[in-house]
Formats: C-alpha cells, structure tokens, sequence
C-alpha cells in the first residue's frame, strides 16, 4: 500500500480493500452525507463497490481519494485527497477536486483542515497543478470554513443535481503566497 503524504497527525495513503469496515462506519452514517445527497451506503458490499471505484480512479487518472488514518492510533478515519472530474460540472470540466471526508468522532480537531492543507500541497508541488478546485454545499457551515481557512477563494455560488452549492479555487501562486 502506497502513502502519499504524511503530516504530524495523519498519514494519507491509498484506500484498500481492508479498509471496508472504517468505509462503512463513515458512509453509512446519515448525518456524515446530510450535505452529500443523503445517501449513505446501507451495507459493507455498497462500501466495498466504493472502494473498488476510488481504486479504479487511481488506476485510470493517477489520483484517487486517499484514506486517512490517525498516525497516533494507526486508525482509518475517513479519506481525502483530489480527484480528476471529467464530466462538466459548473461549466467545468478535467478539473481536480478537492475533497475529504470524516468519521463524525473525528470531527473538530482540524483533521480535515490538514488533510485538506496537505492534499492542495501535493497537488502544487508533486502533480505541479496549475489550479485546485472544490465545491461545498452553501449549507455545510463546517467544509465551507475548512476551505477558505486553507486559503481557497470563493468564486461563485451554483446549483449541482438541485442543490446550491460554493465553487471555490486556488492557484498555484496563492497557494504558494498563502503558506
């Protein structure tokens, strides 16, 4: 199993197949996806599937989401990373994604934030990416903060399958002016 990054708290490496049980403890709570669609997985077969589809980015695009895991614990905690989309969305397309998710008894100790923080590192200096995107539900106080801590800029606000959402960006340059 590859590791990308590690920083003080957390180790970000790729998602296997073992991971299945920490998967479905984070997809299959329902307030985890409130600002996803509200979908969460019903069984460990749907976590399994979703582990098979971020396994097949990394094969297809070289970039998936990755796992997060505690480094003090050794404990998978959810994931993070970017992600190539190549369908338009926001009049956008084969662009990279920001993006992270988190088991909720690991929310607020700014774990998110230095995966986030860490992931837009990778994407500037290891992929040499010109620009990152993300996007958040305009409700998701929590992402929405995570974002413009880590030095994204709010561009505009948009509707995605209905919903309203932020579209936020950072260059290259404003990455590197911010850090």
């Amino acid at each position: 199993m590859k590791t990308y990054l590690e920083t003080d708290r957390l180790i970000l490496r790729e998602i296997v197949p073992e991971d299945v049980d920490g998967m479905f403890e984070l997809d299959s709570d329902h307030e985890v996806h409130k600002y996803l669609g509200n979908n969460p997985v019903k069984n460990k077969e749907e976590a399994r599937k979703n582990i098979d589809f971020i396994r097949q980015q990394y094969i297809e695009n070289k970039i998936g989401r990755w796992a997060v895991v505690e480094r003090s614990s050794n404990q998978f905690i959810g994931w993070a990373g970017l992600k190539l989309i190549k369908e338009t969305i926001n009049n956008h397309i084969d662009y990279y994604d920001l993006g992270y998710r988190l088991i909720k008894k690991f929310w607020g100790r700014g774990y998110a934030t230095e995966a986030a923080k860490a992931t837009l590192s990778y994407g500037f200096d290891k992929l040499n990416l010109p620009e990152i995107f993300a996007i958040a539900d305009c409700n998701n106080t929590g992402s929405n903060k995570i974002l413009t801590k880590i030095g994204m800029t709010h561009e505009e606000v948009f509707f995605l399958n209905g919903i309203k959402c932020n579209w936020y960006r950072i260059g290259r340059e404003e990455f590197n002016d911010y850090t």
